[in-house]
């Protein structure tokens, strides 16, 4: 059953659900009131003959205040009848005579000439002194009383099935509107599947609904979708070109090899030196390229309480036995804690720490402060820095500033792209600040 139908259905019998309960209500207090009114007319009646009766020509008195279809009567205990005038033969053959010592009233369903039709019955106690000695009983067709009731029964029907015709073309207009964005999310789904290209939903009002929440949301997905697809191509694309070079080299080198052989020690030496250079060089960007995928999956960090301080001397000094360089580490606090994946924010800080040492020949400084409720550490470098329109450029994949200067020191533009993700996997910040030929300041900031 489709959706539209279903919430037409629903609608219509909630709607009737709520009409069947009014009109109860409806009805019922119709018949209440009504009743009630019947109830208080006759005990005014009861008030006046009590006050008008006295023991000279009884029924007299009691036939001047006699209606259509009605009777009066004077009742003694043992349900005695001694005065009795009626205008109505057969309701007064139907319901017996009752003796009571307070106010009564009671309803009474009797078969006539035309129907069934209501009568109601007061009964009062007449009080001679102290004493009650008799009662007082009124009894009175209510004449229209079944055909109103019937009217009101065909009114109210009536109403009931014009609300529920209104209620299914409303349903119906109101299940459009809702599933106008569903339709055209479920036909731009086709459309993608059918294609193969992303594509974004195209939405007719601006209102502020659930389901344009929900359409500009999956607008959203499709934009991510599409950027990371453009994302996925630049990718491959510039991976290919740089495996290209090295491979081009090892193929050309491998080529002379195999027509010259081993005759000239010196050009298979260099032939040699160059295919290990290029394939460690290939070996190294591999493993840079399942960085990035890994860190792309946001694979689970294993987080453990790391202490900066001693990280970063245990980092400074293998580099400083690696590049014999001086790297100077500044702190005042003798520990640092931080909540981190130990592993990874190493390789961030040797990154920073390899480029600061590849494009700067003079030291390089590690500050390590605490800041508010952050804990920062600051790479600094007096070297060729970056120029400012390039820096927002920096992060990007395989983007290298000088990049012939990047060949030669065996740079692939992955590194700070590398760092960029571990840092966001970690819900942290790094910043770059560089001014060209004085050097570069990269700040790594985590909260504590």
């Amino acid at each position: 059953m489709r959706i539209t139908t279903k919430i037409n259905l629903l609608t219509t019998a909630w709607m009737l659900c709520i009409m069947i309960v009014i009109n109860m209500v409806v009805y019922f207090s119709f018949m209440k009131i009504t009743i009630n009114m019947e109830e208080d007319s006759q005990f005014q009646k009861a008030g006046d003959i009590l006050k008008d009766l006295d023991s000279s020509d009884i029924d007299r008195k009691l036939n001047s205040y006699l209606t259509d279809n009605s009777y009066i009567r004077i009742i003694q205990p043992q349900n005695k009848v001694i005065h009795e005038v009626t205008n109505d033969s057969l309701l007064s053959k139907k319901i017996k005579g009752k003796y009571v010592k307070t106010n009564q009233t009671q309803t009474y369903l009797i078969s006539a000439e035309h129907g069934e039709e209501e009568v109601l019955i007061v009964r009062v106690p007449i009080n001679s002194g102290n004493q009650i000695n008799s009662s007082l009983e009124i009894g009175e067709r209510l004449i229209g009383l079944e055909s109103r009731k019937e009217m009101l029964r065909a009114i109210l029907g009536f109403c009931t099935i014009l609300a529920a015709c209104l209620s299914l073309l409303g349903g119906r207009w109101l299940a459009n509107i809702i599933m106008r964005p569903i339709s055209n999310m479920i036909k731009t789904m086709e459309e993608i599947e059918k294609s193969g290209v992303p594509k974004k939903i195209i939405t007719e009002n601006k209102t502020k609904d659930e389901l344009q929440t929900m359409a500009r949301t999956f607008n959203r997905m499709i934009q991510r979708l599409q950027e990371n697809m453009e994302k996925q191509k630049q990718f491959v694309s510039d991976a290919s070109h740089e495996l290209k070079t090295p491979l081009t080299v090892i193929k050309s080198y491998a080529n002379f090899l195999r027509r010259h052989g081993l005759d000239d020690k010196e050009m298979a030496n260099e032939a040699i030196q160059a295919i290990h250079s290029e394939a460690t060089r290939i070996q190294k960007m591999t493993e840079t390229f399942l960085d990035i995928a890994n860190l792309e999956k946001k694979e689970i960090l294993e987080i453990n309480e790391v202490d900066l301080v001693s990280l970063c001397q245990g980092i400074l000094k293998q580099l400083k036995d690696v590049y014999r360089r001086e790297i100077i580490l500044h702190f005042k606090d003798h520990s640092t804690i931080i909540r981190a994946d130990e592993l990874k924010i190493k390789q961030v800080i040797i990154i920073l720490l390899d480029n600061a040492l590849k494009y700067s020949n003079d030291k390089v400084e590690v500050f390590l402060e605490n800041i508010e409720q952050n804990a920062v550490i600051r790479v600094k470098d007096y070297g060729i820095g970056i120029p400012q329109e390039e820096i927002k450029n920096i992060f990007e994949r395989f983007y290298r500033v000088d990049k012939a200067r990047s060949r030669e020191t065996g740079g692939t533009g992955l590194g700070l792209h590398i760092a960029k993700s571990i840092m966001k996997l970690h819900k942290a910040e790094i910043n770059i600040i560089s001014k060209e030929g004085e050097g570069t300041e990269v700040v790594l900031i985590f909260p504590q």
